[in-house]
């Protein structure tokens, strides 16, 4: 490689890397702002008072125009399962970083 591809390469690695840090900075701040939230749904789903609202809906006491994606028990399922492949791949990526210094 010449010195004038080496630099030029470099360069833009240095660019996206910048960039990729700045959006990643930028998501976790928007994370640790809903982390409250989050985790107060997690302590919700399948508790017994979400058991109550599930079976008030299925009863149809609840109005028909609510949104209730959280009494699907699939949504939130998979938000739980992202989150943890999320921290499970965060994890892997700070690994391989220590062992690569």
């Amino acid at each position: 490689m010449t010195q004038i591809k080496r630099i030029t390469t470099m360069e833009n690695n240095l660019n996206e890397s910048q960039k990729a840090i700045v959006e990643l900075s930028q998501a976790l701040e928007n994370y640790e702002k809903i982390q409250a939230k989050y985790f107060a749904l997690s302590r919700y789903y399948g508790s017994n008072q979400w058991r109550k609202d599930l079976e008030d809906d299925e009863a149809g006491k609840l109005p028909h125009d609510l949104k209730r994606g959280v009494l699907s028990e699939d949504a939130v399922y998979n938000l739980i399962k992202d989150h943890q492949d999320l921290i499970k791949r965060m994890a892997c990526c700070i690994a391989e970083h220590l062992t690569n210094d």
